[in-house]
């Protein structure tokens, strides 16, 4: 059936890189298929999380606010989200029934779902699973988040993403006379890293690129940088065979994602539902895979974990890439209010693309963007976060968390306009980088005098946002109006 508003996908991946696919001139075909969905659609190549910690940005993904603003600014304060309405909030008003397939990690608790089935990194909450789902939770479990060295001893079909494709084809195919909004939401390619074969042995280490740093480049990065990588040292005898399987596996879990997306898309359109869908696809943040010797995420703001995959399909989508407009995980939601001819809630930040998909011109809205990290206060030193250690505490081993108060602690603020990216942080540091000619971020230019005037205008850019990005919640009473952000 055919409904007025237009049903609504959202297809979220958990810690994907932007730059690791065919159409970002990546050298190894590892998402084909999303590949060429991306060019069915307006293709955001200038995308950015607004803070690459899954938590905060998936509360920005459904508020459209940043973590500054809404509070969660990490993985433990979710509740704390503040704002006014969120998408989940407008959609059911306008007579969307809502439903998520995967991970949730986000303030929208089960009970807000008309229907839910949650998956995490290594575990289900899911009704009737077979004996080899449950040995295979127990499994992935057992690899304590990092990389499986063996193909993982379990079918295809034990896979998460194959479970929630699963799982999302049901829900839909429920007759209704009610349009949808489906958020289908894969832990993956978040660690735990593991695939079953023929993802595991289909790009073996010695066929992937050679990283474009490694781990000298960390003394330029600053004294957490450091601290991390000699925490990963610990965690294996033998770290950099680690981090190359990790790789490996990284790679060959995009393929297995691209497969399953494949495969849900494919049956949409056998449905007939595809014609009358908008469907987005995008994630949280994204992964070092190697960069700098390191793997996950944690410190600051570097390109491969605050560039996102982003990217739209649907009716009134007109293809092409939109390779000068800069957008930003905050746009969604109120791109998402337009599609549903819904008003945007009083105190979203982010700008609704609605206006820049029907046309391949960027919208003088979109020239820069911006996005977050830290927890606030000042950082803490290599010292103190060792005097904080519980003495009696089990060895790192394989249970360390790359977010912690070493690589969480202080602020830092960045912003992007053109080939030029700024940062600055509560230190006073600021770093000014040419990602046209050094995509790693490596030579800091903040002191390149011929560069005064580039400094300038980023430093005009970020204090712009950081003053158009002030709470205005709550609404002002009275006879006083407020102009939303256009």
């Amino acid at each position: 059936m055919t409904h007025s508003k237009p049903n609504i996908i959202v297809i979220m991946t958990d810690q994907q890189r932007a730059d690791l696919c065919g159409r970002r001139g990546y050298q190894l075909d590892t998402t084909p298929f999303l590949d060429s969905l991306a060019a069915r659609g307006a293709d955001f190549p200038i995308a950015y999380t607004s803070s690459p910690v899954c938590g905060p940005a998936r509360v920005s993904l459904f508020t459209g606010r940043y973590p500054s603003v809404h509070g969660a600014r990490t993985n433990s304060n979710i509740d704390d989200a503040h704002y006014s309405e969120d998408l989940v909030d407008v959609l059911r008003k306008q007579g969307y029934r809502i439903g998520l397939s995967g991970k949730n990690h986000s303030h929208v608790h089960h009970d807000r779902w008309d229907w839910a089935s949650e998956f995490g990194h290594d575990h289900a909450h899911q009704k009737g699973q077979t004996e080899d789902e449950v040995k295979f939770d127990e499994w992935i479990k057992g690899l304590q988040h990092m990389a499986s060295h063996e193909p993982t001893p379990f079918p295809l079909e034990c896979q998460y993403p194959s479970r929630i494709v699963d799982q999302a084809q049901k829900w839909i195919g429920q007759p209704s006379e009610d349009p949808f909004f489906l958020w289908m939401s894969f832990p993956e390619p978040h660690n735990p890293y593991q695939v079953p074969e023929p993802y595991y042995s289909m790009f073996p280490s010695e066929s992937l690129p050679n990283n474009e740093s490694d781990e000298t480049a960390l003394k330029n990065k600053g004294e957490r940088w450091l601290w991390l990588r000699e925490q990963w040292k610990k965690t294996s005898e033998d770290f950099p065979a680690e981090r190359e399987r990790t790789r490996s596996n990284y790679h060959g879990m995009l393929r297995l994602i691209d497969d399953q997306v494949k495969r849900f898309v494919e049956s949409l359109e056998r449905s007939g539902k595809m014609d009358n869908t908008i469907l987005v696809f995008t994630s949280d943040h994204g992964d070092f895979v190697g960069e700098y010797g390191l793997i996950r995420k944690g410190p600051d703001l570097p390109e491969c974990l605050a560039r996102i995959p982003f990217f739209v399909v649907g009716p009134g989508v007109t293809p092409g890439v939109r390779d000068s407009a800069h957008v930003n995980l905050c746009d969604i939601m109120p791109t998402l209010c337009n599609a549903a001819g819904a008003k945007v809630p009083y105190g979203t930040q982010g700008l609704s693309l609605w206006p820049v998909l029907g046309e391949t011109t960027c919208h003088e809205n979109f020239t820069s963007t911006y996005a977050e990290h830290g927890l606030g206060g000042n950082r803490f030193t290599t010292e103190e976060v060792e005097e904080m250690k519980d003495p009696n505490a089990p060895p790192l081993q394989c249970t360390f968390d790359c977010l912690n108060n070493m690589t969480q602690s202080g602020a830092s603020r960045m912003v992007r306009k053109g080939r030029w990216k700024l940062i600055a942080d509560e230190t006073g540091r600021q770093q000014l980088f040419d990602l046209q000619a050094d995509p790693l971020e490596l030579h800091d230019r903040i002191h390149d005098v011929g560069l005064r005037e580039t400094l300038l205008d980023l430093q005009s850019e970020l204090i712009n946002w950081m003053i158009r990005l002030q709470d205005p919640l709550p609404e002002p009473k009275g006879k006083y109006r407020y102009k939303a952000l256009s």
